[in-house]
């Protein structure tokens, strides 16, 4: 981890392609505008975790359904035979 000390109106820049800026220091917590391109997602952690947490449980229920129309998908395709069968 990098650690480092910024001011109000220093930046980091990321990747060339992002920058993480000082905005304002109170005694509550540090202020940051993030400018990034449109195709990076920018979440705070616990909002990056109930996204990652809500599309573990959608997976995890849609698994049964895909396989279950896999299996019907199969059964209704027409027997073919190979040539180890003749």
């Amino acid at each position: 981890m990098l650690v480092i000390t910024r001011k109000v109106d220093q930046s980091i820049i990321i990747d060339g392609r992002i920058e993480v800026v000082v905005t304002g220091i109170t005694k509550d917590g540090v202020r940051l505008g993030i400018s990034a391109p449109k195709e990076v997602e920018v979440h705070r952690r616990e909002v990056f975790e109930a996204i990652a947490e809500a599309n573990r449980a959608a997976s995890a229920q849609s698994q049964p359904a895909i396989q279950d129309a896999a299996a019907l998908l199969r059964s209704r395709m027409p027997k073919v035979r190979t040539l180890k069968d003749r």
